[in-house]
């Protein structure tokens, strides 16, 4: 009588193996698409780049019906490539802000792509730009109440109007800079590396803080 050889363990192996593949996979992708569509508005501790929060101690409560100041702040990242510049705009007694920018629409294809012709774009928030893990460099303006619904408006037609991406034409540093030249700064050289476009505009304008719009 033969023994027939036993496969029990080999597949118990191989289906562990398999698991574990799963396992390593499904959540690094879900949290990718989480990150690019969802700007979760409690997750934002917001980064001010230009004070520092008072001790604990001494810290007065956030009175929700302040009417400002208001703030855009202008922000560069790390990414798999050169970075990425954008903006973000909201109310200083907020945590909650909004996000643009000026991406491609898509993965790695639609950015090498982006690189020999124009791209349909994003001017959402895009992976990262809500991480300050990611944060290479920040200039953030302080608006009065009035000023800030003239720049908040333009963002929001700056970016209905900016349906494509390339690289060397059409870009997020060339986006941001519109709408630091519609604010009155002094805009640098736009098409280097987003965070040396952030840092030069802060040093182009002093370190500036506050802005006030001409009068239309």
């Amino acid at each position: 009588m033969t023994n027939k050889p036993d496969r029990s363990g080999s597949c118990i192996l191989a289906g562990l193996a398999l698991a574990a593949m799963i396992a390593c996979t499904l959540p690094s992708a879900s949290a990718h698409e989480a990150n690019k569509r969802v700007a979760d508005a409690n997750a934002l501790a917001t980064t001010d780049s230009v004070s520092r929060p008072a001790p604990q101690s001494t810290r007065r409560p956030v009175v929700r019906a302040e009417k400002g100041p208001y703030y855009v702040d202008f922000r560069a990242r790390t990414a798999a490539s050169w970075g990425h510049a954008f903006v973000w705009y909201g109310k200083t007694s907020e945590r909650a802000v909004e996000v643009a920018g000026l991406t491609p629409a898509g993965d790695t294809w639609a950015y090498v792509l982006g690189h020999l012709t124009w791209v349909p774009s994003e001017t959402g928030a895009s992976y990262g730009d809500l991480d300050p893990d990611y944060l290479t460099a920040s200039y953030r303006v302080y608006l009065n109440e009035a000023d800030a619904k003239r720049v908040f408006a333009y963002i929001k037609k700056l970016q209905a109007s900016s349906p494509v991406w390339n690289a060397e034409t059409t870009n997020c540093t060339g986006f941001i800079g519109d709408i630091a030249e519609y604010m009155g700064l002094k805009v640098p050289y736009r098409w280097q590396r987003p965070e040396n476009f952030v840092n030069s505009l802060k040093e182009a304008n002093g370190g500036r803080q506050m802005v006030r719009l001409s009068a239309e």
